[in-house]
């Protein structure tokens, strides 16, 4: 081989692993079910979302989320992770999602539309039955705790990502720093990401970081009725 085939084919070579770094980083399609390594539990603080909502378009508020009730985190979803990456979609089409399954989980994801997406997306790279999967999620959100100074936030109020991410360290023996990350909406508190094992157990994944929220200090708009 001459030197500019050589180089070619280095050309090449490198295209192919851009191109599988840029999958692992987005998420990989049609990745068999139940070939992961770990879950991220996504817990997402409601009142961002409906303020955000709000303010992109007045008359399409989510009423089932942003109504009355006053949410605080509630669960985003429960996402089958690799060490670098994640699956996504493994199921093509994926199967239709029982309605009373649905109904059964809007105590802690209080829109049927995300319940549906969170099963297609994510929920099929579980090697899971659809119930066995929901029942997984109501397990993960039940071993959380919540840190007292975020279940029942009256009025606005301004805190460092770093206390949000300490208060849910110190609330949940067995996490770490690098188990949990905060993320941002915009100037607002997201969510935060809890990374357990396979059998919920609080695990280290310090590439998760990579998505974390990087200003010095975020807004946590107050639950309904505040």
């Amino acid at each position: 081989m001459g030197p500019r085939l050589r180089a070619l084919a280095a050309l090449a070579a490198i295209a192919v692993t851009f191109a599988a770094s840029d999958r692992l980083a987005h998420g990989q399609e049609g990745s068999a079910p139940g070939e992961f390594d770990y879950y991220v539990l996504s817990l997402s603080w409601s009142p961002s979302f409906c303020e955000a909502a709000a303010e992109r378009r007045p008359d399409r508020v989510p009423r089932d989320q942003c109504g009355a009730r006053p949410y605080s985190f509630v669960v985003h979803g429960l996402w089958p992770q690799f060490e670098h990456g994640f699956p996504e979609k493994c199921q093509n089409p994926p199967p239709r999602l029982n309605r009373e399954i649905v109904s059964s989980m809007l105590d802690l994801m209080p829109a049927r539309r995300l319940v549906y997406h969170e099963w297609d997306t994510h929920g099929t790279c579980s090697g899971l039955s659809q119930r066995a999967y929901f029942e997984l999620v109501r397990k993960a959100r039940a071993i959380v705790t919540i840190p007292p100074e975020f279940t029942d936030v009256k009025d606005y109020r301004t805190v460092a990502p770093q206390e949000v991410q300490d208060a849910f360290v110190k609330a949940n023996q067995g996490a770490t720093a690098t188990s949990v990350t905060i993320t941002c909406s915009g100037r607002r508190l997201g969510e935060v990401r809890i990374c357990l094992t396979k059998d919920l157990k609080f695990r280290d994944c310090a590439g998760l970081r990579r998505g974390a929220c990087r200003r010095d200090q975020v807004v946590l708009p107050p639950m309904r009725g505040g």
